[in-house]
């Protein structure tokens, strides 16, 4: 099931309601796939979250041109040598700032063309290496060490954008033996994580009983990452409106709010806008602002 097919799904559970979603996973895989529902659509791109969590099964001893067990093979070379202290001290070298080239089944484009579409056509262009951030890698579980066909789990958390296949097939490189993605469970997305997700057997349920509002994560809290700006009453209005908020409509705020900082604007009734804070200079002084990013009401 890709993630358009889950977001299609919703959709039918909810007729009516718009439903996205803040982040491809590969139909392969399972795990978290945060969704949006009705308003909760606009802010996507504020809820994907700056790391994620994995738990990854490498197969060692091949190399395919995908990067998982659903590609065609490339090479295969005795992997009966490698101990799990081997891996381990592998993985030390894979952890903090690293270079990727991301994978021809990304979606990513070349020309205006997904990757994933130009491999489809037997295609394979050059790819720009990006910076990602592997905040830790260990190894959880190991199988049919010293075997043929031999299996090791890997737990990664790691910054977005940093592809997991990529990422297995580097450290098999780094073995001398390859390594191919088996299977990929996505544990969590920023704040999402595994255990507090919905299946879409619960969602129907939870439907059916008039209870999705329950069941499902509000806004506020779901942007809870970004500190709170409170709004007076009088400037609420303004704000609806798409206006920029100034010191005099600010109850509250945080100090030492930076340039650039995005912020939730909330009224004495809740949750206004997503606005990012800037500094404007005056006759009178510097003062910060809040200039609306995306309005909720």
């Amino acid at each position: 099931m890709t993630s358009h097919d889950v977001v299609a799904a919703v959709r039918r559970l909810l007729p009516g309601t718009r439903a996205g979603h803040t982040g491809t996973l590969d139909p392969w895989a399972a795990g978290v796939l945060p969704g949006c529902l009705g308003r909760a659509t606009r802010l996507a791109r504020f809820i994907t979250g700056e790391w994620k969590e994995y738990l990854a099964w490498a197969r060692l001893g091949v190399v395919t041109d995908s990067g998982d067990i659903f590609g065609r093979v490339l090479e295969r070379s005795p992997a009966d040598g490698v101990t799990a202290e081997a891996v381990g001290r592998v993985l030390e070298r894979f952890t903090g700032r690293q270079w990727q080239v991301p994978p021809m089944t990304s979606a990513l484009k070349k020309g205006g063309t997904p990757l994933y579409a130009l491999a489809r056509r037997g295609l394979e262009v050059e790819r720009e290496a990006r910076p990602v951030e592997i905040a830790s890698l260990r190894i959880l579980a190991a199988e049919g060490l010293g075997g043929p066909s031999p299996q090791v789990l890997l737990e990664v958390i790691c910054s977005k954008g940093t592809y997991i296949r990529t990422l297995v097939t580097d450290v098999g490189a780094a073995l001398g033996c390859g390594a191919t993605l088996a299977f990929l469970l996505r544990t969590a997305v920023g704040a999402f994580r595994q255990s507090a997700a919905l299946t879409l057997e619960e969602l129907a349920r939870a439907a059916q009983k008039d209870r999705v509002a329950e069941v499902t994560v509000s806004m506020d809290r779901a942007l809870s990452a970004f500190p709170p700006v409170e709004v007076r009453e009088g400037a609420v209005r303004a704000v609806a409106g798409g206006a920029v908020l100034y010191p005099a409509g600010v109850r509250a705020a945080p100090e030492g709010l930076a340039p650039g900082q995005v912020v939730r604007l909330c009224g004495p009734r809740g949750l206004l806008a997503v606005a990012q804070a800037a500094r404007e200079e005056g006759p009178a002084g510097g003062r910060t602002v809040f200039r609306p990013l995306v309005v909720l009401v």
